[in-house]
């Protein structure tokens, strides 16, 4: 259901197809966040803004802490500035997005990554996003399969040629050179997306965003009750490690972030309440 803001930004004529995009992800952030509250059973997010002081714009931090998420964060941003952060582009820049990590309590249950972010700059303007799973030392494969299955079944209505490519994507993109591993079992993962066709790709965009839950939901229903020992919540910990390694190294988000002068709360709520090495 579209919130009242959304009904009021897109009723307006002189708003854009920016906010078009800002009323999609603030909706896709909400229906999230719903659903993961569903799961937890009492617990809701906290949610809180911040200014973009580096340009215009900001966003809204969103973090539930609870027994079935150690740790959910569910972050929007909608920025613009006068100097493109990153070196594949230049000048003046709008980026929006949505962005969320689940660290799971039961170490059966797998962390969980998607993003979904638009940006324009003075010369293009593309589309990117994907999820991914990442068990933490305790992979099965009929999760990894209905992961993947959704994430086919949502982009073959776009283009069969769409997921094989975005699969690879998120097998190069997602890999860990120091230790020479992919962080976890895939998923799809795209960037700069721009065939020309407006329509068509910001509705491959949306239907990535709205599927996530399809993907994820059933696998955290199925694993989040289940027993554990504390020496298999000793080997989630360490596997952590990895994804805190290569969010600090080599994630485009974080480095977008920083770089662009964003909010380092934002920035770092990717990372787990609680790791080891």
């Amino acid at each position: 259901m579209l919130n009242t803001e959304c009904l009021l930004e897109k009723s307006q004529e002189t708003f854009g197809f920016r906010q078009e995009v800002i009323c999609y992800l603030k909706q896709l952030r909400d229906t999230i966040i719903q659903a993961f509250e569903k799961l937890e059973d009492g617990k809701t997010f906290e949610r809180k803004p911040w200014p973009y002081h580096s340009g215009g714009g900001g966003g809204e931090i969103s973090v539930l802490r609870g027994k079935v998420f150690e740790k959910a964060a569910v972050n929007w941003s909608g920025v613009w500035g006068e100097k493109f952060p990153m070196n594949d582009d230049e000048g003046p820049f709008f980026a929006t997005g949505v962005s969320l990590i689940t660290h799971m309590s039961n170490p059966h249950a797998p962390t969980a990554h998607m993003n979904v972010r638009y940006i324009e700059t003075a010369n293009r303007a593309w589309f990117g996003g994907g999820y991914d799973l990442t068990p933490m030392g305790f992979p099965y494969e009929e999760d990894t399969l209905h992961f993947h299955s959704v994430a086919r079944e949502t982009l073959d209505q776009h283009g069969t040629h769409l997921y094989p490519l975005f699969s690879q994507n998120a097998r190069d993109y997602f890999y860990i050179p120091h230790m020479q591993i992919e962080r976890g079992v895939g998923g799809i993962f795209f960037d700069h997306y721009n065939t020309g066709d407006v329509s068509h790709d910001f509705s491959m965009w949306k239907d990535v965003g709205e599927t996530f839950t399809k993907a994820l939901m059933p696998v955290l229903e199925k694993r989040v009750h289940q027993p554990f020992s504390d020496e298999e919540k000793e080997v989630q910990l360490k596997k952590r490690g990895h994804y805190v390694e290569f969010n600090l190294l080599y994630d485009r988000g974080t480095k977008f972030g920083f770089q662009s002068g964003g909010n380092p709360e934002a920035i770092l709520c990717s990372l787990p309440p609680v790791v080891k090495w």
